[in-house]
């Protein structure tokens, strides 16, 4: 009977330094070896994590928060965002100078050259600026944007864009995506398609963009590091990832 484990990368597969422990690469190993599938569930763009993959050995993923799903090297799942209401943000956004970064699965382009809230919120993932193109968006499937503002000012968009899904990542970004897009929804659409069992999927995770990942596979795991609301949907929870929190949940589960 096939397996399948999901692992976020932020605070689950590194680090809170962004670094791979190696128990956790050799957990993952491990499961490979033992013939169990390994994917990637994260917020991230896929060019945002190219070297974990090639480490890891992964060639399967959900990114964007479900919008561009890929199983073994083959795209099987798209959901970008909508151009016109996006624009109709944009023009809100720029009326209240909040700046917003677009990507695609190749890059990233900011529609200002310089702002605080950008670089922070940036380096807080060790990612320079993204580099200035207002127009980026345009001809484009762009999968998620980021609009930065800070958590008294994100109600208005909340409201307005009903057609969107805001999450909060940092104290001064929220990723936008379509309107029910969750990695939940990004990993049925790759089991819908393998022909799984939900039962025999597994997910580690330790964000609030987790919680209905947790709650829909079959085993859902937080890490030690996880905020309570998330600990509070899963099955299990492990160590912190900086415990080696990966490779005691995978014994736990008698899954390596």
């Amino acid at each position: 009977m096939k397996k399948i484990v999901f692992f976020d990368i932020d605070g689950t597969l590194l680090d809170h330094d962004k670094k791979l422990p190696d128990a956790t690469k050799e957990a993952i190993k491990t499961l490979q070896d033992n013939g169990i599938y390994v994917a990637i569930a994260t917020g991230r763009a896929p060019f945002m994590y190219e070297g974990l993959r090639e480490e890891l050995g992964i060639e399967s993923f959900v990114s964007f928060n479900g919008q561009y799903v890929v199983f073994e090297n083959q795209v099987i799942y798209t959901n970008p965002l909508d151009v016109g209401k996006l624009e109709e943000l944009l023009e809100d956004s720029k009326r209240s100078e909040h700046p917003v970064v677009h990507l695609n699965h190749e890059t990233m382009k900011a529609n200002h050259e310089h702002h605080r809230f950008i670089e922070e919120s940036m380096g807080s993932l060790k990612f320079p600026h993204p580099g200035y193109s207002p127009d980026f968006y345009k001809g484009r499937d762009i999968y998620q944007s980021l609009l930065f503002c800070t958590e008294e000012e994100e109600s208005f968009y909340r409201k307005k864009y009903k057609e969107f899904t805001f999450i909060r990542w940092h104290q001064y970004s929220m990723d936008i995506l379509p309107a029910g897009g969750s990695k939940a929804e990004g990993i049925k659409k790759m089991i819908d398609r393998l022909g799984f069992e939900m039962e025999d999927v597994y997910a580690f995770g330790d964000g609030l963009n987790d919680i209905e990942m947790l709650q829909s596979v079959g085993t859902g795991i937080a890490m030690g590091n996880a905020v309570t609301e998330v600990q509070k949907h899963a099955d299990l929870i492990t160590k912190p990832v900086d415990e080696d929190g990966i490779f005691f949940g995978l014994k736990e589960l008698e899954l390596i």
